[in-house]
């Protein structure tokens, strides 16, 4: 009959009694490895629950855990609506006087995942990851990550390879800095590892291909043929602690352009390095810079926007990939075991001046936007942890407006 042992991923396993036969307790480190392998490693979110079950001859693993996470906020300038994601590009131009401040407070961050994991330490094993969280409307369940993990396949969805996650600053904002290249989609990707000890690392995937657009007087929007390629290179050091990782993005961009009858297909590119590396210490520093046409899409700060593609002014009726930049640098610093602080700055840039037609001035649309954050996170134990954080954010238009909002932020997280 097979024994199922039930054990804590963050501590020394305590005995199990099934049918008065004692189960020994076994070294959990192996397991807690494999479990945070199989998960997305994106921020400090805990992704390796404190309670999991064993299968027989340690052949299969499941662990089931929540985040349940409360946060208290206090926005003042042009507040942002939303009190999870902190999104420059959504800071309103214009407020009501008597409504420069607004205080909020929302425990739709709260999470709850399976991480599964059958064959574990062999050249079989095979991964599935499950997230949801409550962050959509009236606390509305919605799928964060869901994949499966075989040898070097991932497929699923979860963050593209273009992203660069686990490069990502802390913080207790849900959206994350402005210029973080965190698109996650329906993917499927190949990202082996070689070298002696694994310092070398490439990846090759294909993207679903979602697209935000601008119609012109004589366009309109078509269904997508060809699914988006992000691929990179990456050199790791300190045993993976530090990598640089260079990526690349190519993607079709399909619209109908009315005057024509026909389809017409646009090529979009975006280069991008990141990384992190340890300074000295508990000190280490995560960047990132970006650059293409037609990406606007996989930047967080311009989801949604319209601006993958915008009307060429030169062109009636054709439309055009815009640039777009975006970069951020921070530093984290360990204190201990328990204390840890980042800092970091992150800055996105269009460039749609010259984009209009008859019907919308891009005059009056986003030029750029600045992010700062700053926090602390101590772990009163295992299982809770508090943090203080503060943003601002800058959003310019090309016609000289500007406006700001000043966050706090206080979080309470048990973690289960």
């Amino acid at each position: 009959m097979k024994k199922l042992l039930l054990f804590s991923a963050l501590f020394p396993l305590t005995v199990f009694a099934q049918q008065n036969e004692i189960v020994e307790p076994v070294d959990t480190v192996p397991l807690y490895d494999v479990l945070h392998q199989n998960a997305p490693h994106f921020m400090n979110i805990p992704d390796v629950p404190r309670f999991a079950l064993l299968g027989k001859e340690h052949k299969f693993y499941m662990g089931i855990g929540a985040n349940v996470k409360a946060v208290g906020v206090y926005d003042a300038g042009n507040p942002i609506a939303d009190p999870n994601n902190f999104v420059t590009s959504a800071i309103p131009m214009h407020v009501e006087p008597g409504n420069g401040g607004k205080f909020s407070l929302s425990a739709q961050q709260t999470n709850f995942y399976i991480n599964v994991v059958a064959l574990p330490n062999t050249k079989n094993q095979l991964g599935a990851y499950v997230d949801i969280a409550f962050v959509g409307e009236n606390y509305a369940p919605k799928l964060n990550h869901a994949y499966l993990k075989y040898r070097d396949i991932t497929a699923g969805y979860t963050f593209s390879i273009f992203s660069d996650a686990a490069a990502a600053p802390t913080t207790i904002d849900w959206q994350g800095i402005n210029a973080y290249t965190g698109a996650k989609m329906g993917m499927v990707s190949y990202q082996p590892r070689f070298g002696k000890h694994k310092e070398w690392g490439i990846g090759v995937g294909l993207d679903m291909p979602n697209i935000s657009l601008t119609n012109a007087d004589r366009t309109t929007n078509v269904n997508q043929r060809v699914p988006n390629i992000p691929f990179y290179v990456q050199r790791s050091w300190a045993d993976n602690k530090g990598w640089l990782r260079f990526s690349g993005l190519v993607r079709n961009l399909y619209y109908r352009d009315l005057n024509a009858d026909k389809n017409v297909d646009k090529v979009g590119w975006g280069i991008k390095a990141s990384g992190k590396t340890p300074i000295y210490g508990g000190l280490s520093g995560m960047y990132q810079a970006a650059y293409g046409k037609g990406i606007a899409s996989y930047i967080q700060d311009l989801g949604g926007t319209g601006m993958d593609l915008m009307p060429d002014p030169n062109n009636a009726g054709e439309l055009k990939p815009v640039g777009v930049w975006a970069g951020y640098a921070g530093l984290q610093y360990d204190f201990n075991s328990r204390v840890s602080s980042t800092v970091a700055y992150g800055h996105v840039r269009t460039y749609a001046k010259d984009f209009h037609d008859s019907a919308a001035d891009w005059d009056n649309g986003y030029k750029y936007a600045q992010y700062i954050v700053g926090n602390v996170f101590w772990n009163v134990n295992s299982i809770v942890q508090v943090g203080a954080e503060y943003l601002y954010g800058r959003r310019v238009n090309y016609d000289g407006r500007q406006a700001h909002d000043n966050r706090i932020e206080l979080q309470l997280q048990v973690s289960f």
